[in-house]
């Protein structure tokens, strides 16, 4: 057996990896695959057995892992995204999950035959959503930013609560003792907090004074964050999922403090996390469970996705300005995750030692509950959005960096085209200029904290970075290449660069494609508008073909952008080579011609 240990760890890494590019080559949720696999791997074909694997340190090790992506989460959480909703995020992990827990435990009194204690058990364990599950799923389906936000908030911070309020129904379960329950409410909070508070206390001080080498920042925070966790643990029970959560968000709303290699290691570690996780959870079901679950499971299934959801959220929202579609979305994107698996595993393990025959039906109904919410909502949330009118806008989007003339007739053109168009710089003058044009602008350095908080990119996916500066260029190129993809981000060369020299070129990983190819540069391009060369529209036809429009301008003639039939742009650039067919649109820079339109829209 212990031979085969690390090659079943293997497997397991390996296949988790496989099933989120699935998820990826397939734009489904990555939850799908990994659900899929699990089950496949452990109660249908039996080559997965969890339990006989790990033994004992598979929930220390659960635990473990559910905190490093709760505290990733936190530290994506800044108090300015959702500022306008602190209101909503606030009621939702408040007296919504109140209402949420007491409906469902409400009905499943009525459908089946739990007794009270072990009902409001599992309303507890079942009201939480949780990052592992909503994170991966906002990414696939992809609603507008309001949206997003709030689902995002909610389910970072319902988690450590959600499992401190199954935590409190347990204790009361087991001691009957209202007081006993309280006081231990009190403790997990304030220890929770406290450690929390202090973790990040310690890491924010041992990064700004500098008593760190950047090489231990991402080991050293991993290190820190685990110990918060269990210190908080062993003090009050359940409080470090707390901890680690107050810790990231501390540490995300923190002045002057550059945590962004610590963000970049946590979400690569949270990927393979969830990753793993999902499918040796999944794989620790027990089918035959749920054959003794009743068909009364199915009215506290209908009650938790139709009835308590929306009834939390309508109460949750009533004060606020979302309209009902948006709280419509709010309502039924809500699957459960990996806390409520763990969580109610462990529950039911030791409510079996206490002689509670009813144990296993509990984690059995919580696990299908997380199956049918997880599949059903993954299936049908995009489709849910769009009907809605929520879905976010495909990313056609162009973040052009620079406002002196070239970049404003670039944006000019493509706005003609109906790709929107941001255009950002810093100099004032450039703005006014670019605003009387009816050129949407951002007046601003587009790498500064303003920009973080202010800067809409909703329906951006592509940044041209053409300003005269280019250290700006390449630090906007490196500073967008994450969000928007190494593929979907470029700069225009100046005239002092030279990229062709051993001394002056840039190391691969901080090389950004070329825009219009190695030797065009920005002061070449104003040179020939100001000769009156103009950005000339070309539809492109079995007729006139891209070879036909080569051989009329030759070298004449600079290719700069092409658009699909479905308006999707392509840039010519030193990172692709884009071959234009008929029924596309070809812009490029061409010399004046009386028979053409003038500057930002002649036509071939």
């Amino acid at each position: 057996m212990h031979d085969t240990i690390p090659l079943m760890l293997a497997v397991i890494l390996l296949i988790g990896i496989g099933a989120q590019w699935l998820a990826w080559w397939t734009h489904l949720p990555a939850i799908l695959p990994l659900l899929a696999i699990g089950l496949l791997a452990g109660p249908i074909t039996g080559w997965l057995d969890p339990d006989a694997l790990f033994g004992q340190l598979l929930f220390p090790m659960v635990s473990l892992g559910v905190a490093v992506i709760l505290f990733e989460g936190a530290l994506t959480l800044r108090v300015a995204e959702i500022r306008s909703q602190v209101r909503v995020v606030r009621n939702l992990v408040t007296f919504g999950a109140l209402v949420n827990w007491l409906i469902i435990a409400l009905a499943t009194r009525f459908f089946t035959d739990l007794p009270w204690s072990l009902a409001l058990l599992f309303g507890a364990l079942v009201s939480v959503t949780g990052p592992t599950v909503v994170v991966p799923l906002l990414r696939s389906v992809r609603p507008e930013r309001e949206v997003a936000n709030i689902l995002r908030w909610e389910g970072i911070l319902i988690d450590p609560l959600g499992a401190l309020l199954a935590v409190l129904v347990f204790e009361f379960t087991l001691s009957e003792q209202y007081q006993h329950t309280v006081l231990m409410f009190g403790a997990t909070v304030i220890a929770g907090a406290l450690f929390g508070w202090a973790g990040a206390w310690m890491l924010t001080l041992l990064l700004r004074r500098q008593w760190l080498p950047d090489y231990l920042h991402r080991v050293a925070s991993l290190a820190l964050v685990l110990s918060v966790f269990t210190l908080s643990n062993a003090l009050a029970a359940e409080s470090g999922l707390l901890a680690v959560t107050v810790m990231g968000l501390w540490l995300a709303n923190s002045r002057n403090l550059v945590i962004d290699d610590i963000l970049d290691f946590k979400e690569t570690l949270a990927l393979l996390l969830i990753s793993v996780l999902f499918i040796v959870l999944a794989a620790r079901i027990d089918l035959r469970s749920f054959a003794d679950l009743g068909w009364g499971t199915i009215g506290v299934l209908l009650v938790i996705l139709f009835v308590a959801r929306p009834a939390a959220v309508w109460l949750a929202t009533a004060s606020s300005k979302l309209d009902w579609r948006r709280k419509a979305a709010l309502a039924w994107i809500a699957p459960r995750g990996i806390v409520a698996a763990a969580v109610s595993a462990l529950f039911a393990l030791q409510l079996e030692r206490l002689g509670y025959t009813q144990a296993p039906t509990l984690a059995a109904l919580t696990f299908l509950v997380i199956v049918v919410t997880v599949t059903l909502q993954s299936l049908t949330a995009k489709a849910v959005v769009r009907r809605l009118g929520v879905a976010a806008p495909p990313p056609r989007g162009v973040l052009i960096v620079g406002g002196n003339p070239v970049a404003r007739a670039v944006a000019k053109t493509l706005r003609e085209r109906d790709v929107p168009v941001i255009l950002a710089d810093p100099i004032w003058e450039n703005i006014r200029i670019a605003r009387m044009a009816g050129i949407p602008v951002y007046h601003g350095n587009v790498l500064s904290e303003h920009a973080d908080t202010y800067l809409d990119l909703t329906g951006v996916g592509m940044l041209l970075a053409m300003s005269r500066w280019s250290e700006r260029n390449t630090l906007a190129g490196l500073y967008y290449r994450p969000l928007f993809g190494a593929h979907r981000v470029y700069t225009l060369r100046l005239d002092e660069e030279r990229d062709s020299t051993n001394r002056a070129r840039m190391i691969p990983s901080y090389r950004i494609p070329r825009l219009f190819g190695e030797q065009t540069t920005l002061d070449s391009l104003q040179a020939r508008l100001d000769q009156g060369d103009t950005l000339r529209v070309t539809p492109l036809t079995a007729n006139f073909d891209f070879t036909a429009f080569r051989d009329k301008w030759g070298d004449r003639a600079i290719p700069l952008f092409a658009l699909d039939p479905k308006g999707a742009l392509r840039v010519f650039s030193t990172g692709e080579s884009v071959q234009p067919l008929p029924g596309w649109t070809l812009i490029s820079l061409t010399p004046h011609t009386d028979n053409g339109r003038g500057a930002n829209g002649g036509q071939a």
